[in-house]
């Protein structure tokens, strides 16, 4: 029987404020022999990747030993965003250059699983790189669970989402969240529910339990990420933090409407591995969105890929070479 997300809530919802010492996180840390790798995929971000790396660095590589591996996935960025986390004291991969021998595929799903192939630690932690206002929080909030209850293997981040120009400014971020992903969740895994941010790009988990799931390599990749672990492992290993607000580069509409079909695609998918949608029916890589030139609509085709990775640790000699 699936659990009510509202008793799920209630046990599994933790605050940040809980976990606001990185010393005893430390110490946490060590006495179960564990370690922890924070992985920032990244793709042109180079006015805010490097300030977060510094920070992480400093304060709880440094200073406090909690995180013991700091790593940047690039995915091809044409600005500064390689040379600004290396100065920041970041190792940085190209996401291309890790399994050469694959077919490259794009997004930040592909960056994330790849980086299961770099990283050492036993539990990872990914941020997102455009984290505008940055603090310890987003990293110590996110291991606090999982380093103080065992029977806890994923975490999700949750926050306010500030939306504006700078002179004005909602809570009304987080719009593919709200109109696409969470009526989802609602109406077809409703014991998900509870997740207020199901999209949020802040999460950690223990690398036993990543090995063992797939990974879309798009956008898509959060819905999976959920659904997977939770008809794998059961809602229970699944936590999720109170972060409070976060601030980051707002998309425009159109972005967001590829985000949104990205996210549609892997709930389609995953409708249809679990016999609740016909598998035969067609699924488009190709959204038709429009511009408007001169007063008049124009069809824009864009593709949208929407591919998957095999669980990591399925490829046995790769996993080993680590």
């Amino acid at each position: 029987m699936l659990q009510d997300p509202t008793e799920w809530f209630a046990r599994r919802t933790f605050h940040h404020r809980s976990f606001t010492d990185p010393l005893a996180l430390a110490d946490a840390k060590r006495d179960l022999g564990q370690t922890v790798s924070v992985c920032i995929p990244a793709l042109n971000e180079e006015t805010t990747v490097g300030p977060i790396v510094e920070g992480i660095r400093r304060a709880l590589v440094d200073e406090v030993g909690l995180v013991d591996e700091l790593v940047v996935i690039d995915s091809a960025s044409s600005d500064g965003t390689v040379a600004a986390a290396r100065a920041a004291g970041a190792n940085v991969h190209q996401d291309r250059e890790i399994l050469p021998d694959l077919d490259p595929l794009a997004g930040k799903g592909e960056a994330m699983w790849k980086s299961l192939f770099v990283l050492r630690g036993d539990l990872i932690l990914w941020l997102d790189a455009d984290i505008r206002n940055f603090d310890l929080r987003f990293v110590t909030g996110p291991l606090g669970p999982l380093l103080t209850d065992p029977s806890i293997g994923y975490v999700k981040s949750f926050y306010r989402r500030p939306i504006g120009d700078g002179t004005e400014t909602t809570l009304e971020g987080g719009r593919v969240t709200e109109l696409v992903a969470r009526p989802l969740l609602n109406m077809f895994w409703p014991h998900l529910a509870g997740l207020v941010q199901p999209l949020s790009g802040e999460y950690a988990g223990r690398r036993t339990l990543l090995e063992q799931v797939p990974f879309c390599t798009g956008y898509g990749v959060e819905t999976g990420l959920l659904i997977d672990i939770a008809d794998r492992f059961g809602i229970d290993t699944i936590a999720q933090v109170d972060l409070e607000e976060r601030v980051h580069r707002n998309r425009p509409i159109g972005d967001l409407s590829r985000m949104a079909y990205a996210v549609l695609h892997t709930a389609m998918r995953r409708l249809a591995s679990g016999g609740r949608l016909d598998p035969s029916l067609p699924a488009r890589d190709v959204l038709l969105q429009f511009d408007v030139v001169g007063g008049e609509s124009h069809m824009q085709p864009m593709p949208i890929e929407v591919r998957e990775r095999p669980p990591a640790n399925s490829l046995a000699g790769d996993a080993a070479s680590r």
